[in-house]
């Protein structure tokens, strides 16, 4: 009872929760003392490793996780598995290089998104994943709600941040040098990886300012890599059916 009160003293709680077992283990086993220490602390790094990666996963904030291990680079001609096994290296993370995926809806540019965020997070970078939509309303909200502001401070502190679906709605000229102040922060910071359905050169009919324009591909683009996915939707082709369910 006296070593478990001192583990808690000393904030070593998963070890202080777990020493009686432990003990009977030990005594069971009749392992040494260097062999009992081993095990108590072990037990302690696990269960922070746990809660570690549970807390980054709260904070990524995917929509539902999907493995890069599950995409099917054989219905993908755009991307080989060498270059998906390269982009899960994430060297180009640790230099503050951007991924941006284009294509039509369903080719898979959320699954890879997403997919190389859990692995960002395996790794133990920090990832946040947001919509374009989302973000707008954040970035617009800022100055009035706490919410607001302590979600977007988790952007911007980041290492890897996923923008889904950039430009799938148009907005204002306000709200594009909103977007330009956050792409600035970001800018040799963070790495992104941007999700769209309309390639650069046309983001500037959706921003309204050429020069604003400008000034966000300007940070995106100096160290990124393009990826135009292709091919059908395969969303469509994995549908489920209601009677094919049951």
């Amino acid at each position: 009872m006296e070593l478990q009160t001192q583990l808690k003293t000393l904030k070593i709680n998963e070890a202080a929760a777990a020493v009686d077992d432990i003990i009977m283990l030990a005594q069971k086993k009749s392992f040494s003392y260097q062999k009992f220490l081993e095990q108590l602390l072990s037990h302690e790094l696990e269960k922070r490793q746990e809660k570690d990666m549970e807390k980054r996963l709260k904070w990524a904030a995917f929509p539902e996780i999907k493995y890069i291990s599950d995409y099917d680079v054989q219905k993908q001609p755009s991307i080989s598995q060498k270059q998906l096994n390269q982009l899960k290296e994430l060297h180009w993370v640790e230099q503050a290089y951007n991924l941006i995926l284009l294509g039509a809806s369903g080719v898979g540019k959320t699954h890879i998104s997403v997919g190389l965020g859990l692995e960002a997070i395996n790794k133990g970078f920090k990832v946040s994943f947001t919509r374009m939509d989302n973000l707008m309303q954040l970035l617009k909200t800022q100055e009035i709600t706490r919410s607001s502001r302590t979600k977007l401070n988790r952007i911007i502190s980041s290492e890897l941040v996923i923008i889904d679906d950039l430009m799938f709605i148009d907005i204002d000229k306000h709200e594009a040098n909103l977007f330009f102040q956050l792409i600035n922060k970001l800018h040799n910071q963070s790495s992104l990886i941007i999700t769209s359905n309309k390639g650069p050169k046309d983001w500037g009919e959706l921003l309204g300012d050429a020069a604003i324009t400008t000034a966000i591909l300007d940070r995106i683009l100096h160290k990124s890599e393009v990826i135009n996915l292709k091919g059908n939707s395969q969303r469509i082709e994995n549908r489920n059916t209601i009677f094919g369910s049951f």
